[in-house]
């Protein structure tokens, strides 16, 4: 049924506001101070949604991906970003991009993540990102759509479903941070600690290698 967008309830993200420029803006004015291990910090960012879902679903799997021009991915088999339908037929994606996470910007006890720094959500990811792009896959549907630093560049754009669920996040971190490499055996091993409920894989293909850790969690 279709519900006017005014009704929907704002938990973790406004869903009355499409995109919030001002948020975005100040982000990529002080990167240091929203993403002070660089690249790295922005990976724990989305990592986290995928945490979130897997704890939610009493367990889960993503899998995070290098690629050789300093982008990366995270994919993970969920339920996919909340979609709906609006009064006028509209589809609309919670905008997790473009706003800020109610439950962490501006909340001086937020948690940490594990590079010490607070969690500020995804904006963060991609105001600071040359590009991403946002694919989620829902059991009514999958959309895609692609943000420069931050800004949406498309519209959503509808894909073919291939019957599953989940969310995938591509993005390249600006050219301002620090380059990424390989996260380190340590980084892994306190990820595994950190988000039990989650199986994290990694695929280097800027090197070659791939690598998993965690038990079994979850399908």
């Amino acid at each position: 049924m279709e519900v006017s967008r005014g009704s929907w309830v704002s938990t973790t993200h406004d869903w009355s506001s499409v995109i919030d420029l001002d948020h975005l803006a100040a982000i990529r004015q002080t990167p240091e101070k929203f993403a002070p291990g660089g690249p790295w910090h922005l990976l724990l960012e989305v990592l986290a949604y995928a945490a979130d879902e897997a704890s939610s679903r009493g367990g889960g799997r993503c899998l995070v991906t290098l690629y050789p021009d300093g982008s990366l991915s995270v994919e993970d088999a969920g339920r996919g970003t909340d979609t709906r339908t609006d009064e006028h037929g509209q589809i609309v994606r919670k905008p997790v991009m473009a706003s800020k996470d109610l439950r962490f910007f501006d909340l001086p006890e937020a948690e940490l993540l594990q590079d010490g720094h607070p969690r500020r959500g995804m904006s963060v990811v991609a105001a600071l990102s040359e590009w991403l792009v946002h694919t989620n896959r829902r059991l009514n549907g999958a959309w895609t759509q692609r943000y420069e630093r931050g800004i949406p560049t498309t519209d959503l754009e509808p894909v073919e479903p291939d019957g599953t669920t989940g969310t995938l996040v591509h993005f390249r971190p600006s050219d301002s941070l620090p380059s990424l490499g390989m996260p380190v055996e340590g980084q892994l091993k306190r990820l595994a600690t950190m988000w039990p409920h989650l199986e994290v894989r990694v695929d280097d293909r800027s090197n070659t290698g791939t690598s998993s850790l965690g038990e079994d969690a979850g399908p």
